[in-house]
This record gives C-alpha cells, structure tokens and sequence, in this order.
C-alpha cells in the first residue's frame, strides 16, 4: 500500500493525543494527582492538539474533504464511521473534565474516565479500518488493532509521565511489533489468493501473467501496489524497534523520576512510530497486485 504522510501523521498523532487523553482520564481512579489550573492547560491541550491534528490530517486524505460529515452517517457499517462517532464522542466528554481541572480546579472524574473508555475505543476503531480488510492479509490479524492500542498507550503514558506503566507498555510494544512483522511476513502467502484465484482461472491450472493489464501507472498501482526493498525493511524495522520501544524504555528504567528523560524518551518513541507506521502501509501488500504480477512475492533486495 501506498504510505501517504496524511494517513501516518493521522494514526500515529492521533493515537497519541488520545492515548494522553485516557490517562488523563483515568487519573483519579489510578490513585494519581490531577493535573490542575495551567499544569492541566498544558496536558489538556497537548491531548486535545495531538488528537486534533491526527483527525485534520485523515480529513485531508480523503478524495472530497468537504464531505466529511457523511463520514458520520455510516456507523451502523463502517470502522471509519465509528472512529469518528467515537472521536467526537471521546473529546466532548472528556471536556467538562478538562475544564473543570483547569478553570475550577475541580476535575470531575465521572466524565474522565467515561471519555478514556471512549478514546480506547476510538484507537481500537481506527485499527479496526485496517484489520478488518480481508484484502490485505497483512493487516487482516489480531495483531492489528493490539499494536495501535498499545502504541497509544504507551506513548499516552510517557507524555502523561507514567513511567512505571510506560515502561511495561514499551516492552509490550516491542513483542508485539516483533510479532506483527514475523506474523505477517506469512500472511499473504497462507491467505491462498494467488494469480489464478484473482482471476477465476486457477481451475485450468497454473495461472502466469502474460501482460500487464495496462501500459502505464493507474490509481490501483499508486494507492494499494508499494513494493519495498528487503534491507530497507529490515533497517527501518531495527529503526522502529529501537526508537519507538526500547531506547524509551531503557531511558524510563534509568530515569523512573526524570521529566526530562520522560520527555526525551516521548520524543524517540514518536520517531520511531512514524518510522513503524510508514513500514505498516509500505510492506502491506493488497490482492489486486496479483494482477501486475506483484502479489504475495518477497520483497526485493535493492
């Protein structure tokens, strides 16, 4: 698939601001000190901001921004539906929390924790776009949806300076891209799709491309045909680990108490993330690549 930088900056920004939100949150039913009057601007506004500029750059990747509002109309149906039902839902409940912590010094945790649940579910829903595509064997696996929701977690957690559950989450993390990648290397090949399936063929026997459908580049090759080089994979993969996981947490696990290293490690962590995610789209191969002869192969050296 096509890695757009809409799509990268939207999953991973906007699972980061609502993983901040449901620790935010969650808070006073952890036992933890509220945020209050410009501590909880601060910490608020990060949230609402991050979430904010991840859902500005998904409405931008659509073909007619203008009608995102029909985006709300399909919840009974659509994952992308009810991500958006749930984001709204999640920011305008969380709202009277935020605003009683910061111009009343009142939280109201009713609201806080009603609106963490809702901003789970809203990372939940965006991965649920991917997983649920049968299409893309790659993301067609549970795998899916418990890496963003991890990933929005433990990021949530490092900016909400919960270092002792950041670092569990961060480990997490880690075995769980593992996971996702050595998964679905195997994916597509025991999906069983294969160019005779495509086409209805396989019947007459062994099925091989004998031309390209077309001349050129079209929209099907653009948006859902990406091939990536096996070493670039791999190094971005290394890249990916070490920044979005575990160099944040051997900084977490020697610095527990550092704000500074907690930011620090926020910053490796977001790094490493954009770095996971452009690997997410770029290495998930689609079934109509079966058609140029570029599905369910390895992926070349160069």
């Amino acid at each position: 698939m096509h890695p757009a930088p809409s799509l990268i900056v939207f999953t991973v920004f906007s699972g980061l601001g609502f993983g901040l939100l449901a620790w935010l949150g969650l808070g006073p039913a952890l036992g933890q000190p509220e945020p209050l009057g410009w501590a909880a601007f601060v910490w608020f506004g990060l949230g609402y901001g991050l979430a904010g500029v991840g859902l500005l750059a998904s409405a931008f990747h659509l073909g007619h921004p203008e009608r995102m509002l029909l985006a709300f109309t399909q919840w009974r149906s659509s994952w992308l539906s009810r991500e958006a039902v749930l984001a709204v839902a999640a920011l305008a409940v969380m709202a009277p929390h935020a605003a009683g912590s910061v111009f009343l010094a009142t939280p109201l945790p009713a609201f806080g924790m009603a609106a963490a649940v809702l901003a789970v579910m809203t990372v939940a829903a965006t991965a649920m776009i991917y997983a649920q595509l049968r299409t893309v064997p790659r993301w067609h696996h549970w795998t899916v949806p418990a890496l963003f929701v991890v990933a929005a977690l433990a990021g949530g957690a490092l900016l909400a300076g919960q270092g002792c559950a950041a670092l569990w989450l961060l480990l997490l993390l880690a075995l769980l891209m593992i996971a996702h990648w050595r998964i679905g290397d195997g994916r597509f090949r025991a999906s069983g799709s294969d160019a005779g399936t495509a086409t209805g063929l396989g019947g007459l026997g062994r099925v091989r491309l004998l031309e390209p459908p077309h001349s050129g580049r079209n929209y099907l090759l653009r948006e859902m045909v990406h091939v990536v080089g096996r070493r670039h994979a791999h190094k971005l993969r290394l890249i990916a680990l070490a920044l979005g996981a575990l160099l944040p947490a051997v900084l977490v696990l020697l610095a527990p108490g550092s704000v500074v290293a907690l930011a620090f490690a926020a910053v490796l962590h977001l790094g490493g993330m954009l770095a996971a995610r452009w690997l997410f789209f770029a290495e998930a191969e689609h079934v109509v690549g079966l058609y140029y002869g570029r599905g369910g192969t390895a992926p070349t050296d160069g």
